[in-house]
């Protein structure tokens, strides 16, 4: 009797361990409800701000390996949930600077990034004035010279990017209007020691008159009189600084697959921000507090589905990177440093600031997201997800793909990092608004019906290419706009 009774109480057991789950029906894991109690926790106030190497990542860090171990989630990195990384960090100490002979002083005159200062000394008795239109592609010889360009809000940045290209020693940007903040005597983080063989400073437009050989400081019109070319100035920059070293860390988690073992998707965001200035903490709810808790939702819906029966073909990483605030560190060391194979990387799906709305949208606002990056690198890319939208109907914006986007979002988020070697991605992004990079980007802001509707549809085109068959073709160029 107790065999017969045993036979099918075995028989229900394995049968119901056989079944499997729909990706529509394990999404429904994906609330706003929970969203919101994962974005308090980590857009809090304990987490001040979430600056990368401060005691408020750690915790934002320590709050995500807590959850990801209570999903009875893997380790990612050889057993640890972290891929810890150390940043270095330059700080003046002290600046001098003649021109001429004639002292000047500094937040007064003249305007300096610690990591942009000479080592010790500068000394000169000659410039190069480059004008306004100075680019990479120009044919003036300015390699190991110091150059002086005229300023230009939106071009200012490529200035100095093409004189590092091209060799120069340095650029002097002339005001167009001083600064108004104090120079950044600490210098931003960088993932190699600083070597300072590049420098830059910004300065009053009574010092570039006298850079340019001006006895009196130049109107608007005379300094875009100016001639180009070599001018006869003898210049002294001293100063004093220190470099620091700072801990920082990627969190890192992974679902096991059974059957393709040695390939990998992945599902990142940045869970660093701004942190505290003046004691005002940056909650950075949207950005990225949002993609963060994204991801802690996405991978507590999969752990959900594995409990009845699922099993990914191929791995799914989970990953979340600090550092992209101070210029996508975290993700860039991953992609020098990767703890799996990135050409056995189906793709990176990038959630970064998923939470709001952008008040320009001219469609549906409270049924769209933008999606960057498809058009790049894989043709499978856009078939799935306008797939998986059949079921969202979702306004689909392509708009930030187009490479004379003035905005280069495709190029200021972590998925940046995977796509420069070359694995397909995708970007998901609700726009920008006018609590971005400011102390008001709360968790009261977030539409959390909105959100859940987003992150359902990330959920359900991972769970697509974790079941495919085969990775992603790889049949596309990057498409990388020109002066990169």
């Amino acid at each position: 009797m107790r065999k017969l009774l045993f036979l099918p109480v075995l028989l229900i057991c394995a049968l119901t361990q056989a079944q499997t789950i729909d990706a529509s029906t394990a999404a429904k894991a994906i609330t706003a409800a929970g969203l919101k109690d994962h974005l308090s926790i980590i857009a809090g106030a304990e987490m001040q701000g979430r600056e990368t190497g401060t005691e408020g990542e750690r915790r934002a860090a320590a709050y995500l390996i807590s959850q990801y171990k209570k999903f009875k989630l893997k380790p990612g990195n050889n057993g640890a949930y972290t891929l810890p990384f150390k940043l270095y960090q330059d700080k003046v100490v002290s600046s001098e600077l003649k021109v001429n002979g004639e002292p000047y002083t500094l937040d007064k005159d003249y305007w300096v990034n610690a990591s942009n200062v000479p080592q010790k000394s500068l000394k000169t008795n000659a410039v190069i004035f480059v004008g306004n239109d100075f680019n990479d592609k120009s044919t003036v010889d300015v390699k190991g010279k110091l150059l002086v360009a005229t300023e230009n809000k939106e071009r200012s940045m490529m200035k100095i990017m093409a004189a590092q290209k091209l060799g120069a020693l340095g650029i002097i940007i002339i005001a167009n209007n001083n600064p108004t903040m104090a120079s950044n005597l600490t210098g931003r983080l960088s993932l190699t020691a600083p070597t300072a063989n590049f420098v830059s400073m910004t300065v009053t437009k009574s010092v570039g008159s006298r850079l340019l050989g001006g006895s009196k400081d130049f109107s608007d019109q005379e300094l875009a009189d100016v001639p180009k070319g070599v001018y006869s100035t003898t210049i002294d920059w001293a100063t004093e600084r220190n470099t620091s070293e700072v801990p920082s860390a990627d969190v890192i988690t992974i679902l096991p697959s059974k059957e393709k073992t040695d390939e990998y998707l992945f599902i990142t965001s940045h869970y660093d921000h701004l942190g505290m200035k003046d004691g005002v903490i940056n909650y950075g709810a949207d950005d990225d507090g949002s993609g963060t808790t994204s991801v802690v939702a996405i991978a507590n819906a999969f752990a959900e589905a594995t409990k009845k029966g699922f099993s990914p073909k191929r791995n799914i990483v989970f990953m979340n990177v600090s550092g992209e605030e101070k210029g996508l560190l975290g993700s860039r060391y991953y992609s020098e440093h990767p703890v799996y194979p990135l050409e056995k990387t189906t793709a990176d799906l990038n959630i970064d600031m998923v939470g709001r709305i952008d008040p320009t949208y001219k469609g549906d606002s409270m049924n769209y997201v933008y999606v960057i990056g498809e058009d790049k690198l894989s043709s499978d890319l856009q078939p799935i997800t306008d797939k998986i939208n059949e079921h969202y109907h979702m306004e689909l914006d392509r708009r930030f793909n187009d490479p004379k986007d003035i905005n280069r979002f495709y190029y200021r988020s972590d998925h940046f990092n995977f796509a420069a070697k070359g694995v397909p991605v995708i970007f998901y992004f609700n726009g920008t608004h006018r609590d971005y990079h400011k102390p008001t980007d709360t968790v009261d802001k977030i539409n959390f019906d909105l959100m859940e509707k987003r992150v359902r549809m990330i959920f359900e085109t991972a769970w697509e290419m974790a079941m495919r068959e085969d990775m992603l073709k790889r049949d596309m160029p990057l498409n990388m706009p020109a002066g990169r």
